[in-house]
C-alpha cells in the first residue's frame, strides 16, 4: 500500500509540473507612458507638404512631405492627424532619455488611396544616425489601426521617425497618437537629458519656408533659431542648457558659412567681420556645448554670430554665460533665448557703424537674452509656476559696457518683448506667463 502511495504521489507530481509548464507566465515589464505622450498632434496647424517644424504637446517634430490633416478623409481620433505623403517623413526633433520598452502608434490610409508602405526608424544619438524599429510595414486600413512594437532601446538621446516609404503618387498615411513607453519609475525624460531646444514655445513663429525669409526656422540638435535674410543674423537663437550638455571638449574654432541657408542666399564667412572692430559674438555659446567635437562645432557656424563690440562680448557678456553654466553646474536646468535688436553699435574702430562686411552683415545697437531657470527635472512646462526665476537683459552693443555688470542690464521679459515683438515661453500657461514676465530678477548675481 505505502509503495502504491509514494508512486501515486511520483505521478501527481509529474502531472502537475508539466500543467505548470503550460501556464503562461507574464514576463513583460511593468510599463509607463513617457511623460509628453500620446502626441495627438491637436496643438499643430500646418496645410502644405512644404517642410516646416512644429512645436506641439511633446516637443518639437519636423514635417516633412507632411502635415495636420484636418479633413473628413483625414482618419484621426479627435480632429488631427499627420498625413505623410509618399517619400515623407515624420520627425522627433527631441530627445527622450529613459530606456524605451514599446512604441504605439495608430495608422491607416487617407481617403480612398490605396495600399501604404511605411517604416519606424529611431535614433539613439540625437538624430546623427538612424536604424530601422520596424519595417518594411503596409497597411490598406480605411480605419484608424493600432500598431505596437515591443523594443529594447536603452537610455540614451533617442528620437522616432515615420517614413512613408510608397513611391506610388497618392499613397499618403495618416498617423495619430504616437507614444512611447519605458519601464515603469522611469517615465519622463532624465533629469540630467538634454531637452528640446524650443521646449517653452517659438518666439516668432519662425518656420522653415523660404517665403518666411526673414523669419527663417533652422533646426540643429545642439540649438533651433529664426534667421534674417535681410541682416545676415538671427533674429533669436533658442537653446536648452543642463549639465547633459556640458563636457570637455576642447573649443573648435571652426568659424565657418552656413551651407544649410537656402540656395540663393548670402552666406556670411569666416572673415566677413574682419578688420570690423566687432567680434564673431555667440548668441549660443560655445561652453554651452562642449559635451562632443560635433556639438561645438555647431556653435561656429556663422548664422550663430552677430557683430559684437569686442569690450561687450568678451567681459559683460561673457560673466553672463559663465553665470547661466554656474547655474547649470548647481542642479538647475535653463531655457534661454538671445538675440541681437536695433543697428548700429560701437566696436574698437570707434564711431557707430550699422553694418559690415560690405553693407552684407547688420550691426545690433544691443544684445538681448532671456532665461528660464528651474531646477532639474521632467515635464519642465508643468513644473514652471510663477514662483520660477527668470531673468532679462538687453546690453548695450558698445565698448563703454565692457567693465560693467550685466545685472544692472535687467529688465522684465514684457520690457523686452515690447523691444523686441518676439512673444518668449508662448507655450506656458497664460496665467504663469503673466506673472513671470512682468518681474524684473533681482537676486544677487556674480558679475
Amino acid at each position: 500500500m505505502t509503495r502504491l502511495y509514494y508512486l501515486f504521489a511520483m505521478l501527481l507530481a509529474m502531472f502537475l509540473w508539466g500543467c505548470e509548464d503550460d501556464l503562461p507566465i507574464d514576463t513583460e515589464p511593468d510599463l509607463e507612458l513617457i511623460s509628453g505622450f500620446p502626441e495627438g498632434f491637436e496643438a499643430g496647424s500646418k496645410s502644405s507638404y512644404e517642410a516646416a517644424t512644429l512645436v506641439l504637446g511633446s516637443g518639437a517634430w519636423l514635417l516633412d512631405n507632411a502635415l495636420i490633416g484636418t479633413s473628413a478623409n483625414d482618419l484621426k481620433n479627435d480632429v488631427k492627424s499627420v498625413r505623410i505623403k509618399e517619400q515623407g517623413d515624420l520627425t522627433m526633433l527631441f530627445d527622450v532619455n529613459v530606456p524605451i520598452e514599446k512604441v504605439s502608434l495608430d495608422v491607416g490610409v487617407y481617403g480612398t488611396d490605396g495600399t501604404v508602405s511605411y517604416e519606424i526608424w529611431f535614433s539613439s544619438d540625437a538624430g546623427n544616425t538612424w536604424e530601422t524599429l520596424s519595417g518594411p510595414l503596409t497597411t490598406d486600413a480605411i480605419q484608424l489601426t493600432p500598431l505596437e512594437l515591443n523594443t529594447t532601446i536603452p537610455a540614451g538621446e533617442v528620437r522616432f521617425q515615420i517614413r512613408n516609404t510608397s513611391f506610388t503618387p497618392n499613397r499618403r498615411l495618416n498617423v495619430d497618437d504616437f507614444s512611447v513607453y519605458t519601464t515603469t519609475g522611469s517615465t519622463g525624460n532624465n533629469n540630467t537629458g538634454r531637452d528640446n531646444n524650443l521646449g517653452l514655445g517659438n518666439p516668432s513663429n519662425a518656420i522653415s519656408d523660404i517665403i518666411s525669409e526673414n523669419n527663417y526656422l533652422m533646426t540643429l540638435p545642439q540649438y533651433s533659431m529664426s534667421y534674417n535674410r535681410s541682416t545676415a543674423t538671427a533674429n533669436w537663437v533658442s537653446w536648452h542648457l543642463n549639465n547633459a550638455w556640458l563636457g570637455d571638449t576642447p573649443r573648435q574654432d571652426d568659424f565657418r558659412a552656413n551651407p544649410d541657408l537656402p540656395s540663393g542666399w548670402y552666406q556670411v564667412h569666416e572673415y566677413s567681420y574682419s578688420g570690423s572692430g566687432f567680434d564673431r559674438g555667440h548668441l549660443c555659446p560655445s561652453a554651452d556645448r562642449d559635451g562632443s567635437v560635433e556639438d561645438n562645432s555647431a556653435t561656429f557656424l556663422m548664422t550663430n554670430m552677430v557683430p559684437q563690440a569686442p569690450q561687450q562680448n568678451q567681459q559683460i557678456w561673457r560673466l553672463l554665460e559663465e553665470y547661466c553654466r554656474t547655474l547649470a553646474a548647481a542642479g538647475n536646468e535653463l531655457y534661454i533665448v538671445s538675440g541681437p535688436r536695433g543697428s548700429g553699435g560701437m566696436g574698437s574702430n570707434g564711431g557707430v557703424s550699422q553694418t559690415v562686411d560690405g553693407g552684407k552683415v547688420r550691426v545690433p545697437s544691443a544684445v538681448w537674452k532671456a532665461i528660464v531657470v528651474l531646477p532639474n527635472g521632467s515635464n519642465d512646462l508643468a513644473r514652471i509656476n510663477t514662483s520660477t526665476r527668470v531673468i532679462a537683459v538687453d546690453i548695450p552693443n558698445t565698448q563703454g559696457v565692457g567693465n560693467d555688470s550685466w545685472g544692472d542690464y535687467r529688465i522684465s521679459v514684457d520690457e523686452l518683448e515690447d523691444l523686441t515683438g518676439f512673444d518668449f515661453f508662448n507655450l506656458l500657461p497664460l496665467d504663469v506667463q503673466q506673472a513671470i514676465e512682468s518681474q524684473v530678477d533681482d537676486l544677487p548675481v556674480g558679475g
